[in-house]
């Protein structure tokens, strides 16, 4: 079993995207008796290699996919660059991704920093709905660019597909676990990144994937398994 790279240089070679087409990848954490979360926080779970991973997945990614109630909870912000060998997981693109956030209804604060904070280059994103109420959708395009996918409910191929014609090719996905579940039952889900934390925490929290049962188990194949800390790494690809 391989050690978690040290540098983002090393991991960018180590979990690099297909050379084309459209990927989305999702990066998510859970406790060893499956809990997405401990007190609320998926940090409370992690490790300086799981921050580590985060921040080269984010680096590699053109755009950043999370859920409306994770931005909440989590504080989200803008992506901000990370470390001297940033600059390598960009190349030519702009120097950090823009966030796409998944809103039904759009009921954000949208004087948060995750907005008003965004460099001109890399706007916040909101994917939202037709039904989504007139008069917050007029005021989110004021401070976001907003993508209508879907009527009553996110249609995921349809948000993958938009984000893809804007430039955003390299798709990551940050959660939380409903959003997860609803991009898997749609069938976009290319690639799991899951850090396995060596914690056994109990309670209610929600598993990485938390909505209705799929119709059949999605198969995915091992394609990477790196360990740190008694931490494991795993890649799983479709």
């Amino acid at each position: 079993m391989r050690s978690l790279p040290a540098d983002l240089a090393g991991l960018q070679q180590a979990y690099a995207y297909p050379a084309d087409g459209v990927w989305l990848r999702a990066n998510m954490i859970a406790s060893l008796d499956g809990a997405a979360w401990f007190g609320d926080r998926t940090e409370r779970l992690g490790s300086p290699g799981d921050r580590r991973l985060f921040l080269a997945l984010r680096g590699m990614a053109d755009a950043v996919i999370v859920g409306a109630e994770t931005v909440r909870v989590e504080g989200y912000g803008p992506v901000k660059r990370s470390g001297e060998d940033w600059q390598a997981l960009r190349g030519e693109r702009p120097a950090t991704p823009p966030l796409a956030i998944v809103s039904r209804r759009l009921d954000l604060d949208l004087d948060a920093p995750v907005f008003t904070q965004a460099p001109a280059y890399a706007r916040t994103i909101l994917l939202t709905t037709e039904t989504a109420p007139a008069d917050r959708r007029t005021a989110a395009e004021q401070v976001a660019e907003v993508i209508v996918a879907g009527r009553d409910g996110i249609d995921f191929p349809r948000a993958v597909e938009e984000l893809a014609a804007r430039g955003h090719r390299r798709l990551l996905c940050e959660g939380g676990p409903k959003i997860l579940a609803r991009a898997a039952a749609d069938g976009v889900l290319d690639e799991l990144c899951l850090t396995l934390s060596p914690m056994l925490v109990a309670g209610d929290a929600a598993r990485i994937l938390n909505g209705p049962q799929l119709p059949e188990p999605a198969r995915l194949r091992l394609a990477g398994l790196y360990t740190e800390d008694d931490f494991l790494f795993l890649r799983y690809r479709r």
